[in-house]
């Protein structure tokens, strides 16, 4: 009888990172983003059936998704201010004039 008590408790609804997908949608790298959009959808849908392991399993995916994303694009962040750096700091230093 504790079982079906325990099945009937509504356990809190995970976060969908819906805002962070979008985020790395638009401004980071569109692929990952898209992926953490669809896995930020499936919190909300999965949450309403009362399927709350896999509203935990896509809140983590969104998540996930959401910071590889972003993990990209700051790699190519800093891979872009490596090879203009090291341009701008070789010209300077040159001491050539143009």
């Amino acid at each position: 009888m504790t079982n079906t008590l325990m099945e009937n408790v509504q356990r809190p609804k995970p976060s969908n990172y819906l805002i962070l997908a979008i985020f790395t949608t638009v401004c980071c790298c569109i692929i990952p983003g898209v992926v953490s959009i669809v896995y930020a959808a499936k919190v909300n849908e999965a949450y309403a059936q009362g399927n709350y392991d896999a509203a935990e399993r896509a809140s983590k995916n969104a998540k996930t998704w959401a910071f590889v994303g972003i993990g990209i694009a700051a790699l190519f962040l800093l891979i872009y201010i490596a090879i203009f750096g090291f341009a701008i700091v070789g010209g300077i230093l040159s001491g050539s004039d143009f």
